[in-house]
């Protein structure tokens, strides 16, 4: 209906202009028209103006009627939202590509061949000599504070932003989770989104931050590398440091899959210990040599499939090497702590969906299979575009994981979750007017400074 009154509008300004006036009644009315005074021609143009004028303005209103003011608008905003979609991806896109044009060293990857040799950094010999007289030099940053070995945790994550919004979210909640940790048995964290050798890359990007950070933090025993996605999950249970001393590395494993099977799944290098001492950069530097990515990294792969039971066909893993390298050269293994009596790893499709019956049977403080100290995500890379579990099973499991150990910090104050996958809070308890004793009833660092593993029962 609007647009007929358009078109009526549109028909009766174009009948009211002179020349058409003249086309359609002929020449006799055309010469008339010609015959009238000039001044009254010009007013009764310009009134046929003023006319086609507001006719055009009606049409203008129709046409808002019809598709609304509203929608151009919205035109607008979605055109300039498209736009900055397609300049933000193109950002991200620049991002993950690692290159940088205005890097004057940036060219062409050259992969190193089998005939040459790799080395995280020039050779050491003399590290524990060296870091004793440094640490007798500089008394204000003791390796040991109140008898206690002092530990560095370093995690980490890709330089560049995921592939997906949820895997930053979820990175976000797994730093938090170990910041809490180590806030409440004072370890240092360190956080790193940084290459620091490009031929180590993917697995193996933990060898030279581990060997920088030894060399750079003279002051630190132990150094606790932890995967971007494994979660504390007893945020009480203290590490039994004593148990280590005769060790200079601690890791999460099986010694029957180990010493009997040569399973490549005997030992996981997503959470283990590191003493700084000279032992561990020489094992550094013998288990680099696999890591190089190109032909270096896919001959090795070969060797550790034909070597380790179960392992597919793929490039060089940290893991397999690890295990074939302990396997092969004796000399390293008298100084590894095969640890399996709590979990320093535990992995997470056979823990999660027994939160409630930990929280209904057991209290945190246990490390072990009744209240796991670590659940690692292995297989799930929530910050890839790519995984060995269907995405909502892991996200699932990581929410769960991530709020059960929420709810042990939370107790302080308070509050709990609704749910394991809720991140809606409740409160579990009034206000008091003596708040210093729920300090002491519900703070976890009283109970994780006078922690003891129990005997198991």
């Amino acid at each position: 209906m609007g647009s007929e009154g358009a078109f009526s509008a549109q028909k009766r300004s174009s009948g009211a202009l002179p020349t058409a006036n003249a086309a359609v009644n002929g020449g006799a009315r055309g010469r008339a028209a010609s015959l009238l005074p000039r001044g009254r021609q010009m007013h009764k143009t310009f009134n046929n103006i003023k006319i086609t004028i507001l006719c055009g303005f009606v049409t203008i209103l129709v046409l808002r009627g019809t598709i609304g003011l509203g929608n151009l608008v919205s035109y607008e905003a979605d055109a300039e939202n498209l736009h900055l979609t397609e300049e933000t991806d193109r950002i991200l896109e620049e991002i993950r590509s690692d290159k940088d044009p205005s890097d004057p060293d940036e060219g062409p990857q050259h992969y190193l061949s089998l005939n040459d040799t790799f080395s995280l950094g020039p050779r050491i010999s003399t590290w524990d000599e060296d870091r004793k007289v440094w640490l007798e030099k500089n008394p204000q940053f003791p390796s040991y504070v109140k008898g206690k070995p002092r530990i560095l945790m370093v995690t980490g994550s890709q330089p560049a932003p995921c592939d997906n919004a949820i895997g930053d979210h979820y990175l976000l909640k797994a730093l938090k989770n170990k910041i809490d940790y180590c806030r409440i048995h004072g370890i240092e964290i360190l956080y790193n989104m940084a290459h620091l050798d490009k031929e180590m890359a993917g697995f193996w990007a933990k060898l030279p931050l581990l060997r920088r950070l030894m060399l750079s933090h003279p002051e630190v025993e132990w150094i606790w590398w932890m995967d971007s996605d494994a979660l504390f999950t007893d945020m009480v249970f203290d590490l039994p440091l004593p148990k280590y001393k005769d060790s200079n590395m601690v890791i999460h494993g099986f010694p029957d899959l180990l010493f009997n099977q040569k399973s490549w799944i005997a030992l996981n290098t997503g959470s283990f210990l590191f003493r700084n001492c000279q032992w561990s950069l020489d094992l550094l530097d013998a288990w680099a040599p696999m890591g190089p990515k190109g032909p270096m990294r896919e001959e090795a792969g070969k060797i550790l499939t034909a070597y380790l039971k179960g392992r597919p066909a793929f490039e060089a893993d940290d893991q397999s090497a690890l295990i074939y390298l302990l396997l092969s050269q004796k000399q390293w293994m008298s100084k590894v702590f095969v640890e399996n009596s709590f979990y320093l790893h535990g992995f997470w499709e056979g823990v999660v969906d027994r939160y409630e019956e930990m929280i209904e049977k057991y209290h945190p403080g246990l490390g072990d299979e009744r209240w796991p100290l670590v659940t690692h995500f292995v297989g799930c890379k929530p910050c890839g575009s790519y995984g060995d579990y269907a995405v909502e099973r892991c996200l699932k499991g990581m929410e769960r994981a991530f709020n059960f150990a929420d709810n042990q910090v939370l107790n302080l104050y308070g509050f709990r979750h609704r749910g394991l996958v809720s991140p809606n809070l409740k409160r579990i308890r009034n206000e008091t007017v003596a708040p210093l004793v729920n300090v002491d009833q519900f703070d976890i660092r009283h109970a994780a400074a006078h922690h003891t593993t129990e005997p198991r029962s």
